[in-house]
């Protein structure tokens, strides 16, 4: 069974997790798997480009080096990146294979999508001497947590998918931050608590928590600053560069400007067309990122949003900097009904209608879930 009839089969969604199941899977093969260096970024905002940027940093420093994302656009294949590229169609079989060989019929049909994909993402990487793991969702639970880690990165920590990790910044920043093990670097908070509660799950833990602020010297603000203007980066983009430079000197490396040039991850404040910006950011904590980026100017969005996201407070910070809203259609079961989506529109007195096409003479901004890309690339064919 090729992987993607294999992973057709398992739902990408769940309204329970059994946060059991993984780790017995894990142990039933890890006498089996090599592991690299494992740098774990964990966080609400900032995970992909984060990780990308040392992912890259560490493959130009001579290091073989794999970065694992989720969720992906338009191939699958854009999760698992190795040495500069994504994977191929034919080394994902073989790996495939290798796996299901390892793995009881049993166990591999009860692993949830997320849970199958990053043991193949791990066995994707034998040989590398640092994989980059993204959390996929919370920390502490998460199937990329089972493993030994050698640094812990956290990225900004705001509200979101309260309904595994909690409706307070507390258990949400509880559950993403007990995910450190032996040495933790915690990039730039909005939230005071986060601090205060990694101070004391590190404590608890016996873990060396270093705060971004410690390693960010005046050479990397510097070349951070001078990437930013070169490669167009926004404010929160320039700070997870900032973040990424930073963890990259925490592994006893010296940041060289060379190893960080490049743009950012595709889908982070992206500019795909002369008018048109696309960010895969879908929270509150992105909505006001991208509003700061924005201040001053005005926009079309083009919009829509999972039901269990709090789309009308992103809809109220993104609102100074928005002309129109053009909803597009996406064929998820996930996404909000239509009817809810627009009183909260009428409520806030923002222009909308559905989206047609894209004009030459409008600046477009495409904000929304992966699923949101993933729809409006298709439609203008840029895919």
């Amino acid at each position: 069974m090729t992987l993607e009839t294999f992973l057709a089969q398992k739902p990408l969604f769940y309204d329970v997790i059994d946060y059991e199941r993984f780790p017995k899977a894990y142990q039933s093969l890890c006498d089996l798997l090599t592991l690299p260096k494992i740098i774990h970024v964990v966080g609400t905002n900032g995970k992909g480009s984060t990780g990308r940027f040392l992912a890259t940093a560490l493959h130009r420093a001579g290091k073989k080096t794999g970065h694992y994302t989720s969720p992906h656009i338009l191939s699958f294949n854009e999760r698992i990146w190795m040495e500069g590229d994504t994977i191929k169609d034919t080394e994902l079989e073989v790996v495939h294979e290798k796996l299901l060989a390892l793995l009881t019929p049993e166990t591999a049909e009860s692993l949830s999508y997320f849970e199958y994909t990053t043991l193949l993402a791990i066995m994707a990487y034998e040989g590398c001497e640092y994989v980059v793991l993204e959390a996929g969702l919370g920390g502490e639970h998460d199937a990329t947590n089972v493993f030994d880690k050698v640094l812990s990165v956290f990225t900004p920590i705001d509200f979101d998918h309260s309904a595994f990790l909690g409706n307070t910044i507390e258990s949400i920043a509880s559950t993403k931050l007990r995910s450190m093990q032996h040495k933790a670097l915690l990039g730039k908070q909005k939230h005071a608590e986060v601090e205060a509660i990694a101070e004391e799950i590190a404590k608890e833990k016996g873990a060396a928590l270093y705060r971004v602020e410690g390693y960010c010297t005046p050479q990397i603000i510097k070349a951070a600053l001078h990437l930013a203007i070169k490669n167009n980066l926004s404010d929160y983009l320039c700070d997870n560069l900032i973040l990424a430079m930073s963890a990259y000197t925490s592994l006893g490396y010296t940041v060289d400007e060379s190893l960080f040039d490049q743009a950012a991850l595709f889908g982070r404040l992206s500019r795909i067309a002369p008018n048109v910006t696309l960010d895969v950011g879908h929270n509150a904590l992105a909505a006001q990122a991208i509003a700061q980026s924005y201040a001053g100017k005005k926009v079309t969005l083009i919009y829509n949003t999972y039901g269990d996201k709090d789309y009308r407070e992103i809809l109220t910070l993104l609102s100074p900097i928005i002309e129109k809203v053009e909803l597009i259609d996406v064929d998820e079961n996930r996404i909000v009904q239509r009817p809810l989506l627009e009183a909260v529109l009428e409520d806030l007195g923002m222009v909308h209608g559905a989206f047609e096409s894209v004009r030459e003479d409008k600046e477009y901004l495409v904000f929304g879930s992966f699923s949101v890309a993933e729809a409006f690339l298709k439609r203008m064919n840029l895919q």
